[in-house]
């Protein structure tokens, strides 16, 4: 925890009678999480610079190693039958498309599949998600999404930014984007409806959720927004970009950590939505928040560079 920022610690249990049990619906199609990652290290001789996990056939979580970029953070790509869709291009100099593209191919192949269209969306626009774009503007057969409102309301359909939602059909699949801004003006969420899986970038992961004291307002009708969605959906997993909070709870690990070896696992619950939006909502003037497996950093705005 920052110990220069003044938290104030909630009590919100996860297991409120009103927020556990989830809506009800079809089947969604399973999978499985490793217990642990790799982060970077302690020898970085012998970490890849990318960890896959095939969280089912169609569903790839990737995550960069902190020996690469400190901020390691996670990609995620879905197969359609016509499309494949990227979110987040990685941090500091790594070769992400070679990666990815290695990847389509070998699930093509896999699949005795044709070649599918790849669409590079993002999670937001910060630089730790954005630098592997050049990359794949360069390259045929990709769509690519700027991480703009603008770009995003035109690629999904979205009418209202930020009330409304969109949708990007990928030939059988259907990801629902919704505009989720407050820790970036571009922030979104995307929810898998075939697995349920619930994408929610910088905006909600275990670890330091950064807000500028001017953009908490947005960050708490987002919050409000996200909680209504996880009400009216079955929900899997809550899958972020990053993981910077340690196993015990309220305590993360510094900026910068490269290795984490006893770190939290990425995913957490629609419980977790819920809290973060108790939290927001429990929050009387702009200050950081900290819970057991997130913190709300409240800081102020950054100057324009």
């Amino acid at each position: 925890m920052n110990s220069n920022a003044t938290a104030i610690l909630l009590s919100v249990s996860l297991a409120v009678a009103a927020y556990a049990a989830p809506p009800e619906g079809g089947s969604l199609q399973p999978g499985t999480l490793p217990h642990t990652w790799l982060s970077g290290g302690p020898n970085c001789v012998t970490v890849p610079d990318w960890q896959v996990n095939e969280y089912n056939e169609n569903f790839y979580i990737l995550r960069e190693s902190g020996c690469t970029n400190y901020e390691k953070p996670f990609l995620y790509l879905i197969f359609g039958n016509e499309k494949a869709l990227l979110e987040d291009t990685g941090a500091g100099p790594v070769q992400t498309a070679p990666f990815v593209m290695s990847l389509l191919e070998k699930w093509a192949k896999k699949n005795n599949h044709a070649p599918v269209k790849l669409v590079v969306i993002h999670s937001h626009g910060h630089g730790d998600h954005i630098a592997g774009d050049k990359q794949f503007q360069a390259l045929p057969n990709v769509e690519f999404i700027a991480a703009e409102p603008a770009a995003l309301q035109k690629a999904a359909g979205i009418s209202n930014w930020p009330e409304g939602q969109g949708s990007i059909d990928l030939g059988g699949r259907i990801i629902d984007v919704l505009p989720i801004p407050g820790h970036n003006n571009a922030s979104i969420a995307l929810y898998d409806r075939a697995t349920g899986n619930l994408l929610t970038g910088d905006s909600l992961y275990p670890g330091r959720l950064y807000v500028s004291t001017t953009e908490v307002p947005v960050f708490a009708q987002s919050a409000r927004r996200l909680a209504a969605f996880v009400e009216t959906h079955r929900v899997s997993h809550v899958l972020g970009t990053h993981i910077e909070q340690t196993s015990t709870p309220y305590v993360d690990y510094p900026t910068g950590t490269v290795y984490q070896p006893a770190e939290h696992s990425l995913e957490l619950t629609r419980a977790h939505v819920l809290e973060l939006n108790r939290a927001f909502e429990q929050m009387k003037e702009p200050a950081t928040v900290a819970l057991p497996d997130f913190t709300i950093s409240v800081r102020a705005p950054r100057p324009p560079r």
